[in-house]
């Protein structure tokens, strides 16, 4: 079956299914085989671009090793994602000068990585095959996952490294070098074609969210955060995907002070009882087909004989709508990641906005690789020579804290999250974002 039927298929299911609710027809996945074949088709369009890529990074041979019992983070991107259950198994990108060589040295051979990779079909053991592919090609530089500072970018174990040194012989070890920007680039770069699927997660994550916060799950004076997280893991469950990010809630209530943790609100106690006047939040992240969604969306529980959201509330939910708005229209490709940030805050200064950005990449970790829009990245200059990236996709993430009237001038949170892709135009959403609370009503 082609990936652009299945991508198609896919569409189809996110259009048709309505996103407001509770007769929803609720946003499905493919069965896996059809995620395989897919996932397999992203692959061979992946393959093509890291010859240039390791080009421009100065990398003549790529190592990505995954142990049994210990799965690299890169390995279900870089090779079909399927179970891997050698000891070692080994994937060895080559630049041969006139073309990109791939091996694939595993301890069991498969026919599906065989139409990725050279493959034997009695692999001779991992040592000697190093050895023979390091005096066939000498490469000057052989990047691998280490020395850096995110996790995906420095997964090599001591102990594989070692392997591979005293596997490639001779003076191998010293051309061992970082190859932590080309798996940035890598990881950041979003295909056309994984478009409609990421689109069909957001869709099932919020799906998922406006069901947590309704009266379907909540009933206030009797549901606690307990309740409304376990039923968050259960519906993950039923719809088939698992979380990258635990499902924290928080409760906002008039006369109460907010805990904080790290400059942020805190998480609520899950023996927290949920009450009518209680202004909700929630942050979590499905992750399935290789992709992680992040999300946070806010819902107020109205009180006996409130029609609508005090008026306070409202306008702290357009402060954070004008700095979503702010971020999205400040973007462009091939801007300074730390130039973005310094213009959305001083436009917030300028319109009295008290704003907190912690914007990240996003794709294959909910926590992705790439130029952030975050205070944390600017304050450390690490987003100042950064440039954002075309096509790449931005988890949204920011609050802004406003003083309601009708809470006797209590300061409120206002919290949100949404994923989005960056076009010439600017940052652009999956999905429409909250501009409105999700309502919940009194028993």
């Amino acid at each position: 079956m082609s990936t652009r039927f299945l991508s198609s298929v896919m569409l189809s299911a996110v259009l048709l299914a309505p996103r407001v609710g509770h007769a929803e027809q609720p946003v499905k996945l493919p069965s896996w085989s059809q995620q395989i074949a897919l996932r397999e088709g992203w692959l061979a369009k992946r393959h093509e671009m890291i010859l240039p890529m390791m080009r421009r990074h100065n990398i003549d041979m790529w190592v990505v090793v995954n142990e049994e019992f210990h799965n690299d983070p890169l390995t279900e991107y870089i090779a079909p994602p399927r179970p891997y259950t050698g000891n070692r198994d080994i994937f060895v990108f080559i630049d041969t000068g006139t073309a990109l060589r791939k091996v694939a040295i595993t301890g069991y051979a498969e026919e599906n990585v065989n139409r990725f990779f050279d493959e034997e079909d009695d692999p001779k053991p991992a040592d000697q095959q190093l050895a023979a592919l390091y005096q066939q090609y000498h490469p000057k530089r052989i990047g691998l996952s280490i020395d850096a500072k995110r996790g995906v970018q420095r997964s090599l174990t001591r102990d594989s490294y070692q392997f591979l040194a005293k596997s490639m012989g001779g003076d191998a070890e010293s051309h061992f070098v970082s190859a932590a920007d080309l798996i940035e680039e890598y990881s950041d770069t979003r295909l056309p074609e994984e478009f409609e699927t990421y689109r069909m997660l957001v869709a099932m994550t919020d799906q998922i969210t406006r069901r947590a916060f309704s009266n379907e799950v909540i009933h206030p004076g009797k549901t606690t955060v307990g309740d409304v997280r376990r039923w968050l893991y259960d519906a993950m469950g039923n719809a088939g995907v698992t979380t990258w990010f635990q499902q924290d809630i928080r409760v906002q209530r008039k006369g109460s002070t907010n805990g904080m943790s790290r400059g942020f609100l805190g998480v609520a106690p899950e023996s927290t009882v949920i009450e009518p006047g209680d202004l909700l939040h929630v942050d979590f992240g499905i992750t399935a087909m290789g992709f992680s969604t992040d999300w946070q969306k806010m819902a107020y529980v109205l009180r006996p004989g409130e029609k609508d959201v005090p008026a306070g509330l409202k306008q702290a939910l357009k402060n954070t709508n004008a700095l979503q708005e702010e971020l999205m229209t400040d973007s462009r490709p091939g801007k300074l990641a730390g130039e973005v940030y310094n213009e959305i805050m001083a436009a917030m200064t300028k319109r009295g906005i008290e704003a907190k950005v912690y914007s990240h990449p996003i794709g294959f970790q909910g926590h992705g690789l790439g130029a952030a829009l975050d205070y944390r990245a600017a304050l450390q200059g690490a987003s100042e020579g950064k440039r954002l990236r075309k096509g790449s996709y931005l988890s949204i993430e920011l609050n802004t804290t406003t003083a309601v009237p009708e809470w006797g001038g209590q300061k409120v949170f206002v919290m949100e999250e949404d994923d989005a892709y960056l076009t010439e135009e600017g940052f652009r959403t999956f999905l429409p974002r909250q501009t409105s609370f999700y309502l919940i009503r009194p028993s």
